[in-house]
């Protein structure tokens, strides 16, 4: 079921969320040209301009300001009355928008596919795989309703369930001098050529930080901005790599992992909401059966 609300309406919003028109084009998955004539049309209706175009992208008007919290109001009640009507039944429906860290899809991607098929039959669950930062944006943009998210050495915000908190570990191919080892002092690893990500990272931050008050500097034999790239490099020789999580059954052919002591260093999983939707059932459902099956998938 559609929202009772003119959807021009809710492209006039994202663009101002976003500041840019081809941005809101991106995360609506709409053509620009169509963001652009709809925009035409509301301020064609209006009889005034709703946005001043910028080198950078757009800016609201006076009139726009004045409208947007009203306009946000009126979808936030439109896309909940659209809820609770198809919801009278007392059954979820509609769409929910998962966003998975790359490390979790194969834990994850098909239990909970399989299960929220089987319990709500009504809801469609898109999953979409991405980095830490990414599935963030996303979230803050409203392309996705809920997210796996990384947070550095117990920073998740009240709001943000623990999904399981993990210790940072030390890859290194099999057959490396290391690899028969079962921990390491972190103040070893700083001796060692790391595949790292680029700046700016948390958990890139987080350890220059830990490696200042060692006295020492970390040694980037490389960069990569995802773990399966990191994984790849250290499997080909490139440098060793600091993750957390499980290596999968591939992987454990070619890496193996050492715990990193002296501190251990945790990284908790959480689950993140957005701010821009409504909590329907779907969502909330969903969310419960993440919070349930969750945990033990991703805890060793």
């Amino acid at each position: 079921m559609q929202t009772i609300l003119d959807s021009k309406w809710h492209l006039f919003a994202k663009v101002a969320e976003l500041g840019s028109l081809s941005r809101a084009s991106a995360a609506l998955d709409l053509p620009q040209s169509v963001v652009s004539r709809h925009i035409a049309q509301l301020e064609a209706e209006s009889g005034s301009r709703l946005f001043r175009r910028t080198g950078r992208g757009v800016v609201l008007t006076e009139l726009g300001e004045r409208i947007y919290p009203r306009v946000k109001a009126l979808i936030r009640e439109a896309e909940q009355l659209a809820d609770d009507i198809r919801t009278s039944r007392g059954v979820p429906m509609g769409e929910v928008r998962l966003g998975l860290l790359p490390s979790t899809v194969a834990l994850l991607a098909g239990p909970l596919f399989a299960e929220s098929r089987k319990r709500f039959p009504e809801v469609q669950l898109h999953i979409t795989e991405g980095s830490s930062a990414q599935l963030e944006e996303w979230l803050n943009e409203g392309r996705l309703d809920l997210a796996l998210l990384l947070r550095e050495d117990h920073t998740a915000r009240a709001d943000e369930p623990v999904l399981t908190t993990l210790p940072l570990l030390l890859v290194v191919p099999v057959g490396h001098a290391l690899a028969g080892r079962q921990s390491i002092a972190f103040r070893d690893v700083l001796t060692l050529p790391l595949v790292l990500p680029s700046h700016p990272h948390p958990l890139r931050a987080r350890l220059e930080t830990l490696a200042r008050q060692h006295g020492a500097a970390l040694t980037a034999a490389a960069e990569a901005d995802s773990i399966h790239l990191q994984h790849e490099i250290v499997a080909h020789g490139g440098g060793l790599a600091i993750t957390a999580g499980q290596l999968s059954e591939p992987q454990r052919q070619r890496l193996v992992t050492l715990l990193i002591v002296d501190p251990v260093l945790p990284r908790s999983v959480v689950l993140g909401t957005t701010l821009h939707r409504p909590s329907t059932q779907a969502l909330r459902e969903v969310s419960r059966l993440i919070l349930e099956t969750a945990p033990a998938l991703l805890t060793p």
